[in-house]
């Protein structure tokens, strides 16, 4: 291997955060193979103080002035450079010493920090899915302009891998699985009564809140639809989703012969990072074995979208187009923030956001500019609908 290939520079945005923590884990384990050149966060001063003085970057962003301003302190005589606002974010998405960038960034602040990383030419690693669940259509041209993605979430980056090698136009079905969260099985009139503690108590994965209250509504997988739509350019009817409470398998590509490939591993997040890093290399020892023997049984099942109806919300979105899916997941933002807050119940989630759907007139994604006026006027319009749900 050439200098490159044995230490990759790596820029996490959001390193504070759970993605960004386990990333720092696959470093721990190659520290031969990669150094990290800048991380960004929001607004954990301690947190940042001391990955920067374990990692030692070149560069590190706090969106957070004051946090910034207080992190400057701490961090002064290290040579460490500290920079603050979103500006910060794009700075780290296309910071020269970069080979790859991790955007861990929660919700669709990411979005111009995806385009930033490929319009600098870096290997994007990406577990934000509302870049592409918001702004689809805008990364799908930055690509052509240059850089490289490789899905982090573990349902699409087992579908990159299964398809490694093969056609895409040998593609029948995408089939993405979802645990069903902590509710799975449960009917509305049991969803009206459910606690915060109960929507955050996912049964098989370790996530920031936001995530695991959209996998408690299963818009975490209508997300995730959209995503795979931009991702792998297969159409929505031939996106399916089976529920596998195990989540064990983490997705599957089914053939036009009828044959189906998956992907299986004990849920752990390292293993998606780590492998959108490595690619086209596998990286090992691995962080977990699977003992197919101790797993037992495996199953699966239909999702119950009279339910859960965030997945059916998301497919409509999605078929709609244009600016429907941004507006979307900005109304989702604001409804599970105000839920987490207290000021709404759970089974409100899905109103707010299908009455900002309903109130949006349909229009074509131009560019980032256009996103996010779509995002401003979701939000406000979810705003008030979740006062009213109050």
């Amino acid at each position: 291997m050439n200098a490159r290939e044995e230490s990759r520079g790596l820029a996490i945005l959001g390193s504070t955060g759970s993605i960004g923590t386990q990333a720092l884990e696959v470093v721990d384990a190659h520290p031969d193979r990669l150094r990290v050149v800048a991380m960004t966060a929001h607004s954990n001063v301690a947190l940042m103080e001391e990955q920067a003085r374990r990692y030692k970057p070149a560069f590190v962003g706090m969106v957070s002035e004051k946090a910034a301003a207080e992190l400057r302190e701490r961090l002064a005589g290290t040579g460490i450079e500290v920079a603050t606002g979103a500006d910060c974010l794009l700075e780290a998405a296309a910071y020269p010493l970069a080979d790859i960038v991790l955007n861990g960034i929660v919700g669709s602040a990411g979005l111009p920090p995806t385009l930033a990383a490929l319009g600098a030419g870096k290997r994007l690693a990406l577990a934000n899915k509302e870049s592409m669940v918001a702004g689809g259509d805008l990364v799908l041209e930055a690509l052509r302009s240059g850089g490289e993605l490789i899905p982090v979430d573990s349902e699409h980056g087992a579908v990159f891998h299964c398809l490694r090698g093969e056609d895409i136009g040998e593609v029948e079905n995408i089939v993405l699985t979802a645990s069903g969260g902590p509710f799975y099985g449960r009917n509305r009139g049991e969803l009206e009564k459910v606690t915060i503690d109960d929507a955050l108590a996912h049964p098989t994965w370790s996530m920031g809140r936001k995530i695991t209250i959209d996998s408690a509504t299963l818009m975490n997988k209508g997300l995730e639809v959209i995503e795979a739509h931009f991702l792998f350019g297969v159409p929505y009817e031939r996106i399916k989703v089976v529920a596998h409470p195990q989540s064990v398998v983490h997705s599957l590509v089914e053939f036009r012969d009828g044959s189906l490939s998956a992907q299986l591993s004990v849920p752990d997040m390292r293993l998606p990072i780590a492998l959108a890093i490595s690619w086209p290399q596998r990286w090992g020892p691995p962080f977990k074995r699977t003992d197919l023997a101790s797993l037992g049984d495996l199953s699966f099942g239909s999702i119950d979208t009279d339910t859960f109806r965030c997945l059916e919300l998301a497919y409509k979105a999605g078929r709609e187009g244009g600016l429907a899916p941004a507006v979307l997941n900005a109304a989702n933002e604001v409804s599970v923030a105000a839920f987490l807050a207290g000021r709404i119940g759970f089974m409100d989630i899905e109103r707010v956001i299908e009455n900002t759907l309903d109130g949006f007139e349909p229009a074509r994604a131009n560019s980032l500019a256009d996103v996010q006026r779509a995002e401003e006027w979701a939000r406000a319009a979810a705003r008030q609908a979740a006062g009213e749900a109050a």
